[in-house]
Formats: C-alpha cells, sequence, structure tokens
C-alpha cells in the first residue's frame, strides 16, 4: 500500500477548476516532485493535501486512511509537515526557538508544570534545545545557532523552515519551492539536504522550478498543467514526454 493516495482530488474557486480529477500516489520512502509550468496548481495541490483547502471532489489517504478535510493540526499528528514557498519565519525570535516551536505537538502542555517549572520540564526544556541544536546542523546551520532570525541570510532561513519542519519528526515531509530564490551554490545546499532527509527515510514530495534539481532527486515526477495531471514518471520518462516538452516551451518548440 502507498503511503499517500490521491483520487481525483479538485478544486474550485468560482468558475476557475485550479485542480481537476488528479490521481497519484507516493510510496514509502521516496522523493516525488511535482512539477508544471507556473500557474499550474502545484501549490494549490500541497494546500489540499495538507489541510490548507478543503477539496471540492475526490479524495486524499495516508495510511488508506481518508483524511481530506483534516486540519492541518490534525494532519501535523498523523506525521505531515511543510514548508512554504514564501518564507514563514518569526523574525523576532531566535534561530533556535524557530526550529524548536516546530516541537510543539511532542512537548507537554501542562500549565501546571509550567507554572511550577518542575525538574522534569526543565530537562525536557534542555532536551529540546540541543535536539533543534542538532537539526540546525543537520541543515548546515550550526554557525547560527545562537543568531536572531532577522540577522540571517535569504538562504539560511530556507534552511530554518526545513529544519522547523523536521523538528515535528514527519514521516512525510512536503517542501514547496525550497530553492526558490537561491543562488547555485545554495540550491546545491539545498539539493544536498533533501537528499540527506530522504536517506533518513522520510518521505519527501517536492514542488520545485530547478529541473536540474528535481531530476537529480526525484524517484517519480508528476507534471501538472492548467490543474490537470499531464504525466508522470521516471525524470528520463517525463523529460522525453513530447507534451511535457510542448507545456514548458510551447507546442510549436
Amino acid at each position: 500500500m502507498a503511503l499517500l493516495e490521491v483520487d481525483r482530488i479538485s478544486i474550485q474557486f468560482g468558475n476557475v477548476r485550479a485542480v481537476q480529477d488528479v490521481s497519484f500516489s507516493v510510496d514509502e520512502g521516496i522523493v516525488y516532485s511535482v512539477i508544471g509550468p507556473n500557474g499550474a496548481g502545484k501549490t494549490t495541490l500541497f494546500n489540499l493535501i495538507t489541510g490548507i483547502y478543503r477539496p471540492t471532489a475526490g479524495a486524499v489517504r495516508l495510511d488508506g486512511r481518508e483524511i481530506q478535510g483534516r486540519t492541518p493540526y490534525e494532519l501535523a499528528r498523523r506525521g505531515m509537515a511543510r514548508t512554504f514557498q514564501n518564507l514563514q519565519v518569526w523574525m523576532n525570535m531566535s534561530a533556535l526557538e524557530n526550529v524548536m516551536v516546530g516541537a510543539h505537538l511532542h512537548l507537554d502542555g501542562s500549565l501546571f508544570k509550567a507554572l511550577l517549572r518542575t525538574p522534569a520540564l526543565r530537562r525536557r526544556d534542555r532536551a529540546l534545545r540541543e535536539e533543534s541544536a542538532g537539526l540546525m546542523e543537520f541543515v548546515g546551520l550550526g554557525a547560527y545557532v545562537r543568531s536572531r532570525a532577522d540577522s540571517m541570510p535569504y538562504g539560511a532561513l530556507k534552511r530554518l523552515e526545513i529544519a522547523r519542519a523536521l523538528a515535528m519528526k514527519p514521516r512525510l515531509l512536503f517542501l514547496d519551492e525550497p530553492a526558490a530564490g537561491l543562488n547555485p551554490k545554495e540550491t546545491q545546499e539545498v539539493d544536498a539536504l533533501v537528499r540527506r532527509i530522504a536517506e533518513t527515510g522520510i518521505t519527501v514530495v517536492l514542488v520545485e522550478h530547478d529541473m536540474k534539481m528535481v531530476m537529480n532527486l526525484s524517484d517519480r515526477i508528476l507534471v501538472l498543467d492548467y490543474g490537470k495531471r499531464l504525466a508522470e514518471g521516471s525524470g528520463p520518462e517525463v523529460r522525453g514526454n513530447p507534451d511535457v516538452i510542448a507545456a514548458y516551451l510551447g507546442g510549436h518548440a
């Protein structure tokens, strides 16, 4: 059984059908990429799967159980995490605190213990700081452990978001354009990071415009065009598909 199954998912905004009858499945432990021209519906598809939008029609299944219409909070508890195309970083907090926020689902929320600052709670806080610092090291941000978020460069902030998502201990990680706006060196660093994440056993679903990165990383690729599924397959299969070439370069090309 696939870890994630999307079955004829659709959403309509007024008269606009942003995603139309899209189906695909993602096996556990792979890197699965979603590509397509601008406006193809990639981020909208992510929003449907991760609970930001409620689908007009269709089903989404995680481990065989339907999850469409569930809130992002509920899906996070089931092991789903994501980053966003636009930075979602708390600039008034430290980099380490941003990562620690991602672990909130795994913390003891007892008000009584928080008021008393019990020894167990203090030990857990220390452990959380160490875990979060370790995640920053993992994503290549060890030099920024003591930094404020607003002092970090844009490329580092993109990886900080990934570290925060990893703090949720996900089984399934959605990355929405993690290399957007990065220079070639930073893109290579994100490429290597996604590879390291996949090697830990986390399933990665990726939206990305950098085709070199997509082809290097992906086990399977889904191509969207005008909200519809255009093609799916391995990198070589997608790269040689005439419909995909026409969608990106125009029919005459």
